[in-house]
């Protein structure tokens, strides 16, 4: 059955079947427009993991969503699909996760990495694993895009967004919009260079990136402000703190907004880590932090980039916790941010 056959006999306004695929929706992979690449995986978290979780959590919440979307109605028609959940990566994650904590626990009581051969040729492992999957990543986008399809990945930790912004890097100059109560911009954490505390500075250091505006954060070491300060071209910083002294002071949410999307290229990535919201609305979060965007103010900060003419290229929402109640608020961000993406390409 073609497309146009799958949409004249299904009804967007009865209840989710769950027999199709990520909303209900009757689309396999090859016919999307937009491609959800699912990513169980929270090696590195160091708080409270779970994260690997995510994928399925967003996937099995997404049927109770009602289609309609009064931002970008009928984009959806375009056709979203998601892979299946890749039960190998599930396992691997399981496994090397497992060698991650020795080495967390390790540092945490006190030791030095130096010091001890096994914990040495345990972290190596660990980046080794994680290295494989951002390749293996790198590789799946790459081929969505050949095929003229737009990648959004699930996460699973943050630190599986390196892979998809490899690929897009490899076709495309852009900036990345990224949510998030954390910089990110570790050289690396705990050993890991791969670590979810790590992720942004990859993506400084990856030719084509050329511009990362940050949103929502309100907790970073000093290494990383270092990081900002030398890159001040590069990087924008919109601090958690700054823009809410701003709108306690008078200042419109509206504003901040488009002086935030004034700052990024015509082409963007958007990189969504729920613990920039609000942790009562994911409160199952790896590393939830006090402060950050209500639900609207998020969404609102989506629509102003997709209004301002910018082309969403990829995008990603990682760090979703098991909780019930994160994968209710990320599915639905899921489904916005796509209609969007798929809105600013046509």
């Amino acid at each position: 059955m073609n497309t146009e056959d799958k949409l004249s006999q299904f009804n967007a306004s009865a209840v989710g079947n769950k027999n199709n695929n990520i909303f209900g929706l009757p689309f396999e992979v090859e016919e999307s427009r937009l491609v959800f690449i699912p990513v169980p995986w929270d090696v590195t978290v160091t708080n409270t993991k779970g994260a690997a979780q995510g994928p399925m959590n967003i996937f099995s919440n997404s049927f109770q969503i009602d289609l309609y979307d009064p931002i970008v109605p009928g984009a959806w028609k375009a056709g979203m699909a998601m892979e299946q959940i890749d039960p190998g990566m599930i396992s691997t994650n399981q496994q090397v996760r497992m060698q991650a904590e020795q080495v967390i626990r390790f540092l945490e009581e006190g030791g030095e990495a130096d010091d001890s051969r096994h914990i040495q040729e345990l972290i190596n492992s660990v980046n080794n694993a994680c290295e494989s999957l951002a390749l293996s990543l790198e590789k799946s986008t790459l081929q969505y895009m050949d095929n003229n399809q737009l990648p959004f990945m699930i996460g699973g930790d943050h630190s599986c967004s390196t892979g998809q912004i490899r690929a897009l890097a490899r076709e495309h100059e852009f900036g990345i919009l990224q949510i998030d109560a954390h910089a990110d911009m570790r050289k690396d954490y705990q050993g890991f260079t791969h670590s979810h505390a790590s992720v942004m500075r990859n993506a400084l250091e990856t030719n084509g990136v050329t511009q990362i505006v940050q949103v929502g954060i309100r907790e970073l070491c000093n290494e990383e402000v270092q990081v900002i300060s030398q890159n001040h071209k590069k990087i924008k910083t919109y601090f958690d703190h700054d823009m809410h002294e701003r709108m306690f002071e008078g200042e419109n949410w509206s504003d901040i907004c488009r002086e935030i999307i004034e700052k990024l290229p015509d082409k963007i990535y958007i990189s969504f880590d729920v613990d920039g919201l609000e942790p009562s609305l994911c409160p199952g979060t790896g590393t939830p932090v006090p402060g950050g965007l209500s639900f609207n103010q998020a969404v609102y900060l989506l629509e102003t980039a997709m209004k301002s003419g910018k082309r969403i290229i990829g995008a990603d929402l990682v760090e979703t916790g098991p909780n019930p109640l994160d994968g209710i608020v990320s599915c639905r961000i899921v489904y916005r941010m796509a209609g969007m993406m798929i809105k600013s390409n046509e």
